[in-house]
């Protein structure tokens, strides 16, 4: 499992009339292929601007950003970006919605209905291809999302909050979902999330933020006793989920950068 994307000390602030405001300073981890990545921090610590520099949105003021050891922008690796809204269209229908980002790249062909049908199917929404959103549950309207994200391949993907609009035990059953479609897939992910028990139950690696400006402050291996194939919901019964938990809170409440 090779080395996929470098965050290379990188830094980044936001100019307004009243001033300069650093959100990042000297960032630096690396996240191999097929890892799941959780990033922690305090609200306003820079978590979604991470993103946003990842997916190449913005620019990083200082240091540099690599994907398969080449600058980002010249990588030519897909980044998909899963947003805390699912952002379906009222008016379109599951396919339709499904089927969006590949009709604004000009890239939907007979072929690509081949692969849809196929996830509607895995994905237990073959029966709601036809519905609009409105008549689909929250955990339906995420799956869709997700694979309108994915018929895109991305080779990463980012994750902004993507449950936090979802009640408790949604949350908690979409989750197991999301979790379950995108290690099938293979994929490469970054969960920014504000919910210690989410980052812990579903990655392998935790990156811990300080106050704004965000710095790393740690970055935390989660290894959990897990008989049979791991899930999120398992992952919250095993014995050593309250200790990282513990862990993560002092981190996260220790305000020495």
């Amino acid at each position: 499992m090779g080395e996929l994307l470098n965050i290379d000390n990188i830094s980044y602030s936001y100019h307004t009339l009243e001033g300069e405001t650093e959100a990042l300073s000297k960032v630096s981890f690396q996240v191999n292929e097929g890892e799941f990545i959780a990033v922690v921090g305090p609200s306003g610590c820079g978590k979604s601007t991470l993103l946003s520099l990842i997916s190449g949105l913005i620019k990083p003021s200082d240091g540099n950003i690599y994907i398969n050891g080449q600058i980002s922008s010249n990588s030519g690796k897909n980044i998909g970006y899963m947003l805390q809204k699912d952002h379906l269209l009222d008016w379109r229908t599951t396919l339709k919605n499904i089927t969006l980002g590949l009709e604004i790249q000009h890239r939907l062909t007979e072929n690509s209905y081949l692969m849809i049908n196929e996830m509607l199917n895995t994905y237990g929404l073959i029966t709601f291809m036809n519905s609009k959103p409105t008549e689909l549950s929250g955990g339906m309207r995420q799956r869709a999302a997700l694979i309108r994200t994915l018929l895109l391949e991305p080779d990463i993907l980012l994750l902004d909050e993507p449950f936090s609009a979802l009640d408790y035990q949604t949350r908690i059953e979409v989750s197991d979902d999301i979790w379950r479609i995108i290690r099938r897939e293979k994929k490469t992910a970054l969960l920014i999330t504000h919910d210690l028990g989410e980052a812990i139950s579903m990655a392998d690696r935790i990156i811990v933020l300080s106050e704004r400006p965000g710095t790393v402050k740690s970055i935390v291996d989660v290894n959990l006793t897990i008989e049979g194939e791991k899930t999120p919901l398992k992952a919250r019964n095993t014995p050593e989920f309250k200790d990282y938990f513990n862990l993560l809170w002092e981190e996260l409440n220790n305000h020495e950068k």
